[in-house]
Order: C-alpha cells, then structure tokens, then sequence
C-alpha cells in the first residue's frame, strides 16, 4: 500500500482550501493512506504540479477566479496523460451538469459538507489507488 495520498486542492480562496483540507483531515478513510495537500492558488502552479505527477487526486473549487474549476477541469483532462481523478466544487445542485461537462469525476456543493466530500475524495482515492496509476 502507498504510504501516502497528495491530493491537490485549487481554489484562489484561502478558506476555501482550509475547508477542503479540515473536511478531509489527515485520511478520508481507513482503508486509505494518510493525505497529504498540495494547495494552489493559480492555474499556471496547478499545471505545474499535475505535469510533475504524484498527483493521486484534485479537489477544484468551481468558483475560482479567473480560472474557474471546472474550466481547468476540462482543460487538464484534455492536456494531461493519466490525468488523475478530479472533485469540482460546485456553487449549487443545479450546476452538476457543468460538472459533467468538464469531466470532473465528481462533483460537490459549496459550502463544503464534510461528509459528502469525505466520501466522494475517498471513492475517488480507492479507484485510484486500485489501479496503481
């Protein structure tokens, strides 16, 4: 088992990353490694990292400014080979299907409720994980 997960979280809110780390804590699950962030502010230092690889899973706010989330969503899944799994942030329910359209592999309400992004990080970490990527 790998020792540890990074996640990279993207928002260009401060509190927003604080609530996705908080949400999460040290292991969205037992069965996982401990997570470990990576915070990004911009998208040129999101890009940076993906291309760098160790990535395992993104948790990208759908409100950041001037790149939104889901927008860089697309764009990497178009970009970056193996790609891993990203979670959107979205600003409402009704916004799920922008979600699909930018091919996040999940998609959660803002505010953060700790228990539905607990969950959906830890599926997308397990899936991830599974297959060695």
């Amino acid at each position: 088992m790998q020792t540890t997960a990074t996640v990279l979280v993207y928002s260009d809110n401060r509190n927003t990353r604080e609530q996705v780390r908080l949400a999460v804590g040290r292991r969205p699950a037992s069965d996982l490694p401990p997570v470990e962030y990576l915070e990004c502010a911009t998208l040129p230092a999101v890009l940076s990292a993906l291309e760098s690889g160790g990535i395992d899973a993104c948790v990208f706010d759908g409100e950041a400014v001037p790149a939104g989330g889901m927008g860089v969503c697309r764009q990497v899944k178009d970009e970056i080979f193996r790609c891993p799994p990203v979670l959107v942030l979205i600003g409402r329910p009704q916004d799920a299907w922008l979600a699909s359209w930018s091919r996040a592999d999940a998609a959660v309400s803002h505010p953060v409720d700790p228990v539905a992004l607990n969950e959906a990080l830890a599926g997308l970490l397990r899936q991830r994980l599974a297959v060695g990527a």
